[in-house]
């Protein structure tokens, strides 16, 4: 235990955390290496690799992973601010980098080799596009003669273009997602609600016609005789076979043929082994994850905070939700991986990172002088 009468760096920090979000996120990363153990080693046998490879990678990444998201959560508001421009510059030149030099694997340019590691930027790109938003969001409300507004509305095309060119249908649709929520909830009129309903049925739409893997995936939804919809049926069959209580850890035979059992089909891996009532559980988890954090964002004093909470919730809550519907055929097939519990560097470090920035951003902190100056609304011609 931490005495109150500590005034060392780690014992403010431990006395200003949310203990319950911190225990809910080591629960969520235990329970995504006991999964992974279930799902990995059966993609590492068919590819002639070591039985444990992803469980062992999966491991050695997670230590630095859970260090950043301790050193970041340090931060205050202002550097998280500064961190995110940092890092969705950097993020955003890899990722046009990727479009160019990156190979091309399943029809896409989306990886980069860095000091000999495969890497996602885009992935990076979510949680700084989250707090910038919300910055923005924040300084068009508090000094309106600044153009933030006209930032806050931009920041998705620019963000969202080289995407689209990589072509990665389901980042896009995550960051429109999120990008249309945080807009909700700084307060926008019902006028934009509707314009920006019709502006993403535009953008589905035109994904549609001019995307033919969209378009695929879509029909493939709509009627499974228009494609190969082998890794949805297979995963529907992992439920039927686990029921409520499941087969037993080690005991699945679906995941020896699903080829993505220990990314994006993770779940259906642990419906089969683990029974639906472990589903629903970590269901629970993310959902406490999210509400929990969103009542400390009520609590929050300043806009900016409040929304860039709202924003990285909203990103962790719907990535997970997407790849579980994706799962229990409720959406086509994205590529989304499961938060902390699908296999993958690049996804462990972005999460980290949004969640160093969630603990940074919901810490108490007394208000104070230099509280008022940054975050006091600014009176009109000062």
């Amino acid at each position: 235990m931490v005495s109150r009468a500590e005034r060392s760096l780690v014992g403010d920090w431990w006395l200003t955390v949310d203990r319950a979000l911190l225990a809910a996120l080591g629960i969520l990363i235990v329970v995504g290496l006991v999964m992974l153990m279930a799902g990995g080693p059966p993609v590492a046998s068919r590819l002639g690799l070591d039985t444990f490879h992803f469980v062992t990678r999966q491991g050695l990444f997670l230590a630095p992973a859970v260090l950043a998201t301790f050193v970041v959560s340090f931060l205050t508001p202002r550097y998280v601010r500064r961190l995110a421009l940092l890092t969705y510059v950097v993020a955003m030149a890899l990722v046009f980098a990727a479009l160019h030099y990156g190979p091309e694997i399943k029809g896409a340019h989306r990886w980069i080799a860095i000091l000999g590691l495969s890497v996602q930027p885009s992935e990076f790109v979510k949680p700084a596009f989250v707090v910038l938003t919300a910055w923005a969001f924040s300084e068009a409300t508090r000094r309106p003669e600044l153009p933030a507004a006209w930032l806050a509305l931009l920041i998705l095309p620019v963000t969202i273009a080289p995407l689209i060119l990589q072509p990665d249908f389901g980042q896009t649709m995550l960051l429109t997602l999120v990008w249309a929520g945080m807009f909700f909830i700084a307060g926008l009129h019902l006028f934009w609600v509707l314009g920006l309903g019709a502006a993403g049925g535009i953008g589905i739409f035109a994904a549609y016609n001019f995307l033919p893997h969209v378009r695929e995936r879509i029909e493939r939804f709509i009627d499974k005789d228009s494609g190969d919809s082998f890794q949805v049926d297979a995963a529907m069959q992992s439920f039927a076979n686990g029921g409520w209580l499941g087969r037993g850890p080690g005991e699945g035979t679906v995941k020896r043929i699903l080829p993505d059992a220990h990314t994006d089909f993770i779940f259906a891996v642990t419906g089969e082994e683990f029974g639906i009532a472990v589903c629903l559980f970590i269901v629970a988890i993310y959902a406490f994850i999210v509400l929990r954090g969103l009542l400390l964002a009520g609590r929050a004093e300043d806009h900016f905070t409040r929304l860039a909470v709202s924003g990285l919730l909203l990103l962790f809550g719907l990535q997970a939700m997407i790849n579980i519907m994706v799962n229990i055929q409720l959406l086509p097939a994205k590529g989304m991986t499961l938060p902390f519990i699908s296999y993958g560097g690049s996804s462990l470090f972005s999460l980290a990172l949004t969640m160093g920035f969630l603990i940074a951003l919901t810490r108490r902190r007394p208000r104070s002088r230099l509280y008022e100056r940054e975050y006091s609304p600014r009176p009109a011609g000062a």
